[in-house]
């Protein structure tokens, strides 16, 4: 009871209703450590989850045709300072189906922790998934979050990811993302960091354009600040013709943190265009002198341009 009641208040920290949870006609996972404490399927949708050898597992698939009204609630996390987590998800959306999955990772108190992700998608025909992930972190930057993914988008089938980690310290944040889209399939990804004190943070995108008019954007935001680091890579091939794709990868640096991005576009095809841009900078002197000169202080103005880059 403690666990689930801990885990609401991270819900409501993060800005969510802990009431879904509760609600019968909405959709959840809940795993804290090696533990899962709570399953609800819908109509649509259905879920097995399980412990493994060395942590826990879960697919999740939702049935061809199905529209599923409510978000699907995917509550994972170490609520303890030190532990665990090793987790594989696979997730498949069936022809014509349609899904938003909200994905809650909660760290209040980390000092040591360790949580690894693996997760494969698989998005069939016309499928749509819309990843919504937001994580919420303690201010001890002691944890270790190694998210990979493998997303495969079917013909005409639509992914939309974003990922957000704003508040709180990470410690480390190691992403490894793949995306391959088939024919007229759509991927966008977005995904916005903000690091503090010695934050290491890194993170690799690729989106594979692998059929005729396929289309895709990686749009990654990251700031960091005291002596943090962030390393980028937004990489997309075009590998068929009409492929379209484009990488926007921008860092802000505050004092002495250290940032890098690196966009990587392949075009092996020749109709298709992949396009890029990367900026790392300081704040825009312009924009603080318009805040400052609305009453704000200078470190006010440049944590509201942060932040308004992170929205």
């Amino acid at each position: 009871m403690a666990e689930k009641e801990e885990i609401a208040r991270a819900l409501g920290e993060m800005g969510q209703d802990s009431a879904v949870l509760t609600k019968s006609n909405i959709a959840h996972l809940v795993a804290t450590g090696h533990t899962w404490l709570s399953l609800r399927e819908v109509p649509g949708v259905h879920l097995q989850a399980k412990r493994t050898s060395d942590g826990i597992a879960a697919e999740l698939t939702v049935s061809e045709g199905a529209r599923i009204e409510n978000p699907v609630h995917l509550c994972v996390g170490v609520l303890e300072k030190r532990g665990d987590q090793r987790i594989n998800i696979a997730i498949h959306l069936e022809a014509r189906s349609a899904a938003t999955f909200m994905a809650h990772c909660f760290f209040p108190s980390a000092e040591k922790v360790l949580h690894a992700m693996d997760a494969v998608v698989d998005l069939g025909r016309e499928a749509e998934l819309r990843f919504l992930e937001g994580h919420y972190h303690g201010p001890f930057g002691g944890a270790s979050v190694l998210p990979k993914a493998d997303v495969h988008v079917g013909p005409r089938a639509r992914y939309v990811s974003d990922f957000s980690l704003t508040t709180g310290r990470v410690g480390q944040l190691y992403i490894d993302y793949n995306v391959e889209a088939e024919e007229e399939a759509l991927a966008e990804m977005t995904t916005r960091i903000f690091g503090h004190a010695t934050d290491d943070i890194r993170i690799r995108e690729r989106v594979a354009l692998a059929g005729k008019r396929s289309r895709s954007l990686i749009k990654i935001r990251v700031a960091v600040e005291d002596q943090a680091s962030a390393d980028v890579s937004g990489i997309t091939e075009g590998r068929e013709e009409g492929a379209r794709g484009h990488v926007d990868c921008v860092e802000i640096v505050k004092d002495q943190a250290v940032a890098n991005a690196v966009p990587i576009v392949k075009v092996t095809h020749p109709l298709a265009k992949v396009t890029h841009e990367a900026a790392i900078g300081s704040v825009d002197k312009k924009q603080l002198e318009t805040l400052m000169a609305h009453g704000l202080t200078p470190a006010q103005a440049v944590d509201m341009v942060v932040t308004g880059m992170l929205r």
